[in-house]
């Protein structure tokens, strides 16, 4: 275990030097200056100068890149070109609302997609599966931007039973922030939610004609039991795979659901930045999604063992 823990962690360390490069590379090849976005179309040669000098935008880009990595590993990732601030507070003002979101949206998804697949496999060739198929099919096929319009216009201006938009902190108002994120949580986990609903339904088929669960059944035992302890468990693997990439999918896709619903998570800071050319608010974005995704991989692999005790890393 501790072997394996220590050569995943080394894949994870070089996984995020190439994201580091790609982060830096990609965000110096979007088009348009920093300097004449922060100094505006008027500015003199010697301010844009002054601009670049004072932000290292005249350094070479080896440098530049250097100095992004060294400070990045110490936690600072750079003063934001557009407000002043410390990326870092403002990635952390942000990073709570898109987390909470994503995390919502994920249960939704996994509650919704597991009932709806193991449904499917037990009740197949029924009526529950041609239905449980049919709203798979509905949640890949409908984007989440008309899905977050049209829950507007009739959840919120029609039957009013939702806030068209706007955030409140959970600590400070947890019913009003939970009325407010459900809609939001709920077009965002739609597709991740058929997306499981599938994958279950496959792996329970195969679970459910495998010999242990014969040997179940031929024991006596409930169905309900057969079926929940038996067959699911070891179809929760896929679920458990699925859930982990689709999070950091869900942290870093949540730009357009934040939009709609004028959510202040990383959607808001993300767009802000790309217009105005900010160029460490952009890295860190990407930068702290990159590390999500690694590290819940990481997770994922881990928990695989506790799951399935016949899985074991070594």
């Amino acid at each position: 275990m501790r072997r394996y823990l220590l050569r995943r962690l080394a894949e994870s360390a070089v996984t995020f030097l190439l994201a580091t490069v790609v982060v830096f590379a990609g965000v110096r090849a979007l088009p348009g200056d920093p300097a004449r976005a922060l100094a505006g179309e008027d500015a003199t040669p010697e301010l844009l100068a002054a601009i670049r000098e004072q932000y290292g935008l005249d350094q070479p880009l080896l440098v530049q890149y250097t100095r992004y990595v060294t400070t990045s590993l110490t936690g600072d990732l750079g003063t934001s070109l557009r407000t002043g601030l410390p990326v870092r507070d403002m990635l952390a003002q942000a990073l709570p609302v898109t987390v909470e979101l994503a995390l919502l949206s994920l249960a939704i998804a996994v509650l919704i997609g597991v009932l709806a697949g193991v449904i499917a496999a037990v009740r197949r060739g029924r009526p529950a599966e041609w239905v449980a198929n049919g709203f798979a099919l509905l949640g890949l096929s409908i984007p989440n931007f008309w899905l977050g319009l049209m829950g507007i216009l009739w959840l919120s201006v029609a039957l009013g039973l939702f806030p068209a938009s706007g955030y409140v902190p959970f600590f400070t108002d947890p019913l009003g922030n939970l009325h407010r994120m459900v809609m939001p949580a709920v077009v965002l986990g739609t597709g991740l939610a058929a997306v499981i609903m599938r994958q279950t339904r496959a792996s329970m088929l195969e679970a459910l004609s495998a010999d242990y669960v014969r040997t179940a059944r031929a024991k006596g035992l409930a169905e309900r039991q057969v079926i929940g302890v038996h067959a699911l468990r070891n179809s929760l693997i896929v679920v458990v795979t699925i859930a982990g990439l689709q999070l950091g999918v869900l942290i870093s896709g949540a730009v357009v659901t934040e939009r709609i619903f004028a959510i202040p998570g990383f959607g808001k800071l993300t767009v802000d930045a790309v217009f105005q050319r900010d160029y460490p608010i952009i890295q860190g974005v990407v930068l702290v999604t990159a590390t999500a995704y690694i590290v819940i991989n990481l997770l994922v692999d881990l928990l695989y063992s506790v799951i399935d005790p016949r899985i074991r890393v070594a």
